[in-house]
């Protein structure tokens, strides 16, 4: 009896100590310091955290057919490298949403068309930040273009077809071709058969390509990325009247944004073709480089505005 009491105390003691053992365990852990995740992080993971309130660059226009957006999304982790800060890049449909993301203060920059630039400074004060340069220079054109095959030899010719615009807000594939039709005393609704809206150059370039309408109108530099990109497409196309020079799609920020943070994303833009990495990005953006801003590079916009509300006309 004796000797199996005495074991059943060893036993409990045995279970006290090893209760003592576990519970001291829990206590120095709970005690050990936590291991910051930050200080486990890569730089780029840091920059990357949520806790960061990133910079956002929205994508209204680009310079390239969609298949260009891999460039854009180099470009923006260049600037997010030299920038020390993370960005964000924002796509939209249209032109009006990213000129309201702008307004809202819920981008902070974006690439946009010359259009929107121009009515988004009078209206809220949207301003210029840079121009890419194409061929040594800061414009662009509207092409007017139609099948390979069609027998139209000027923009008369296309009395009563379809033909197709880009956005409503775009200045190379809506309001120029408005613009040239108000110089004939037409408008598009009256000159054509019927007007559609495809929201993308290249989608219009395509359209036309298939014989899908009559013609387009199109911004020339996403006309000539698809001619060297893609020949076959641009070959089933023909370039029925080239525009004077506007000035080209900018880049842009919001109002009241940061002025050292402005200043730096310039500076940024300034010298990309600098060294050999930001020299492939433009490269494939088939761009020289970037500029400082010249807000007079677009007067001949405003000019067309001008003179289509003086017409009485909508622009």
């Amino acid at each position: 009896m004796t000797k199996r009491i005495f074991s059943g105390t060893r036993l409990l003691l045995f279970l006290f100590l090893s209760a003592l053992i576990v519970m001291q365990a829990a206590c120095k852990n709970q005690e050990q310091p936590q291991i910051s995740r930050t200080a486990e992080q890569s730089p780029q993971e840091r920059l990357s955290s949520s806790t960061v309130k990133p910079l956002r660059i929205g994508m209204g226009a680009m310079i390239t057919p969609k298949e260009g957006f891999i460039y854009y999304r180099q470009l923006s982790e260049y600037i997010e490298k030299k920038l020390g800060h993370p960005v964000q890049l924002v796509d939209r449909g249209n032109y009006d949403e990213m000129n309201r993301l702008l307004e809202t203060k819920e981008i902070d920059a974006a690439f946009v068309c010359a259009g929107p630039y121009v009515e988004g400074k009078e209206r809220f004060g949207m301003e210029l930040l840079a121009m890419p340069l194409v061929k040594g220079k800061p414009v662009y054109h509207s092409y007017i273009i139609v099948p390979a095959g069609s027998p139209a030899q000027k923009l008369e010719d296309l009395r009563g077809k379809t033909f197709a615009f880009t956005d409503p807000k775009s200045n190379s594939g809506k309001l120029v071709p408005t613009y040239l039709l108000a110089k004939m005393k037409e408008t598009p609704q009256h000159f054509f058969g019927k007007v559609e809206f495809t929201y993308g150059h290249d989608k219009s370039i395509k359209a036309v390509a298939e014989g899908l309408v009559d013609g387009a109108a199109v911004d020339s530099l996403i006309w000539e990325y698809l001619a060297l990109k893609h020949p076959d497409m641009a070959a089933k196309t023909r370039i029925l009247l080239r525009s004077e020079p506007y000035g080209i799609p900018p880049v842009v920020v919001r109002p009241g944004l940061d002025a050292e943070k402005k200043k730096r994303l310039l500076q940024i833009l300034l010298q990309v073709s600098d060294d050999e990495e930001g020299r492939q990005i433009l490269k494939g953006m088939m761009i020289d480089r970037f500029v400082a801003g010249d807000d007079s590079n677009y007067d001949t916009i405003r000019g067309m505005n001008r003179w289509l509300l003086k017409q009485g006309k909508q622009p």
